[in-house]
């Protein structure tokens, strides 16, 4: 293989991984400088000369004249006879040039020139894969779906780079197809060996916040801040908003008029239920508002230990803890604090609407109670069974359970 083979096949590289001139040339001589350590056992007498832009590159020897049977060391000296050859007039003592062809090193070792010429552009292209991605940690990034298997989504981007989108990192209704474009932020960049991993997540609060940003152009110019969002993914969500200007409402600017504004992001997130409030250093003030829909009687707060008593009277205990316990815990992550609801009045008297079982119980069960004018968890209660079954289309087995279901909420 010549010279000017080894440069063209480098060249392919070059434009495929858009390698810039300078590290082109660095890597090549790395390359050559080592397989001549190999052959001469020292590259300190060498010059390597490259023009990647032309494809063709030279090496020359340099070694000192000396008499003829004083050569000591071959690769820094040659014989005066030699020299002559190459150039009749060279005296003793002078400095003789004499260029390498790469065919003198040998086809093994041209082999393993092209081998390690390939491994060291891969491994330049990993670092600089690493730096990059590593650089937008947190930054939300769009790539297609190139693969779905059964423990994560393998997406690539515009460059072809690979990223994985675990399943714990999806919301629990996405739904992907090969070729779908899919929006989360860049988590985690790792070195697997010498190859960058790269991980997607959307299950991320990080996610919710930099939607925010996109989103609201109030939040883009800093004129919002969201000072922290808490998440259950695809199902609610509480972000807390800040605004230094008195005269900007936070809610409504990211809500939006009917919900406008907010709505791309719901969309995004599979329809996740987004409570926006109002950030307030006062603590019993930031309770009640992250307890909302539900409207507080008192609060009693123990500032050493993080805890706090909520009292509610019972109409709006349901409300606060929110269906599947979500509302409460959620409003505990956004404050920092541990909630306790404390019920006021007689707990005989506490009712639920039915449809706030919905996740539970099937949305025309719950239609079938209310053609009979039950809407409320204890008049479902107070029927007989088998007045249930004659009144309704329901199965036994169907009443029984969802009766199971509203007994627990009140033991509960």
């Amino acid at each position: 293989m010549e010279n000017i083979a080894l440069i063209e096949s480098f060249s392919e590289f070059k434009d495929d991984k858009l390698i810039d001139r300078v590290t082109l040339m660095a890597i090549l001589e790395d390359v050559f400088r080592n397989a001549l350590k190999k052959k001469y056992g020292s590259d300190d007498n060498f010059d390597i000369i490259i023009n990647p832009d032309k494809g063709d590159m030279e090496i020359w020897r340099n070694r000192v004249v000396v008499n003829d049977g004083e050569v000591e060391d071959s690769n820094q000296e040659i014989s005066l006879t030699e020299a002559r050859k190459i150039e009749p007039d060279f005296e003793v003592g002078e400095d003789v040039s004499e260029e390498v062809k790469l065919i003198q090193l040998g086809r093994r070792a041209i082999l393993a020139l092209r081998q390690n010429l390939i491994s060291k552009i891969h491994e330049h292209d990993n670092t600089n894969l690493y730096k990059q991605f590593k650089d937008i940690i947190g930054d939300i990034y769009t790539a297609e779906v190139h693969h779905v298997r059964p423990k994560a989504v393998i997406l690539v981007d515009d460059e072809g780079n690979e990223i994985i989108l675990p399943k714990d990192k999806q919301i629990p209704s996405d739904f992907f197809r090969k070729g779908d474009n899919v929006r989360g932020i860049i988590e985690s960049v790792e070195l697997k060996g010498n190859k960058p991993q790269i991980i997607m997540s959307r299950t991320s609060e990080k996610f919710l916040e930099k939607l925010f940003e996109q989103e609201i152009p109030e939040v883009f110019d800093g004129l919002i801040t969201v000072r922290k969002v808490v998440r259950m993914p695809g199902d609610k969500a509480k972000v807390a908003v800040d605004s230094y200007d008195d005269r900007i409402d936070p809610v409504g600017a990211c809500v939006g008029m009917k919900g406008s504004r907010i709505h791309g992001i719901v969309r995004e997130l599979g329809n996740e239920n987004i409570d926006v409030i109002n950030y307030t250093t006062n603590t019993q003030l930031y309770i009640s508002r992250a307890l909302s829909p539900a409207k507080i009687s008192s609060i009693k707060i123990d500032e050493e230990n993080k805890k706090a008593e909520v009292f509610l009277k019972l109409e709006e205990v349901s409300k606060a803890i929110g269906r599947g316990g979500h509302n409460i815990k959620l409003a505990g992550y956004l404050t920092g604090y541990d909630l306790d609801v404390i019920r006021e009045g007689n707990p005989e008297e506490e009712d639920v609407e039915l449809k706030e079982f919905s996740d539970e119980i099937e949305s025309w069960v719950i239609e079938e109670f209310a053609k009979i004018g039950l809407d409320t968890a204890r008049s479902v209660l107070k029927e007989e069974v088998e007045d249930l079954v004659r009144r309704t289309d329901l199965e036994e087995e169907t009443i029984l359970e969802v009766r199971r279901i509203l007994k627990e909420e009140f033991e509960d």
